[in-house]
């Protein structure tokens, strides 16, 4: 781990155009693993494998439409992540598209720290969703921040310990 300086690892001594080309070395390396399934800012994508991972879930196809998880009794998961760090600590989930379509059955929020462990998790009832999430007009969807009265509501299960139970599956 590079936090752990078990690979001697410096980002300093890079150029711009070095670490951009490590990022990208990394994503590809990830892709390839199976953690994300594409080349962009891989928190969503990592937030959905941990959770499938960890939850026993089955990942569905990134085009699918308002969910990105099903469980074996055919619950459907909804996944949002977010990276805190000290500059940008918003605990705003990104955008939950067609709300009241009533697409997915759970909710799973899930803050990171800054080297990706899980600070906090949540599994959240749609209907709780729809309680305290507020509609953006200029996002064409609904915000919702993971703190206060939501994380206190009827059904809200904490499950930050599930996702950081034991490593996840890794290669």
């Amino acid at each position: 781990m590079c936090s752990k300086k078990a690979v001697e690892f410096d980002p300093r001594r890079f150029s711009i155009q070095g670490l951009l080309q490590c990022f990208a070395e990394i994503l590809d390396e990830l892709k390839g693993r199976g953690v994300v399934r594409t080349r962009n800012n891989p928190v969503s994508d990592y937030a959905e494998w941990l959770v499938t991972q960890k939850m026993g879930l089955k990942l569905m196809p990134s085009s699918n439409l308002g969910y990105d998880a099903t469980s074996v009794g055919g619950k459907r998961y909804q996944v949002k992540g977010r990276r805190l760090d000290l500059t940008h600590n918003s605990r705003q989930l990104s955008v939950i598209r067609n709300l009241n379509a009533n697409e997915f059955d759970y909710l799973i929020g899930i803050l990171f720290d800054k080297d990706f462990t899980v600070k906090e998790a949540y599994k959240i009832p749609h209907a709780v969703i729809s309680q305290f999430a507020r509609f953006s007009k200029h996002q064409n969807g609904h915000i919702l921040h993971l703190r206060g009265d939501v994380l206190r509501a009827m059904g809200v299960q904490n499950i930050t310990r599930i996702l950081n139970d034991k490593p996840a599956t890794d290669v």
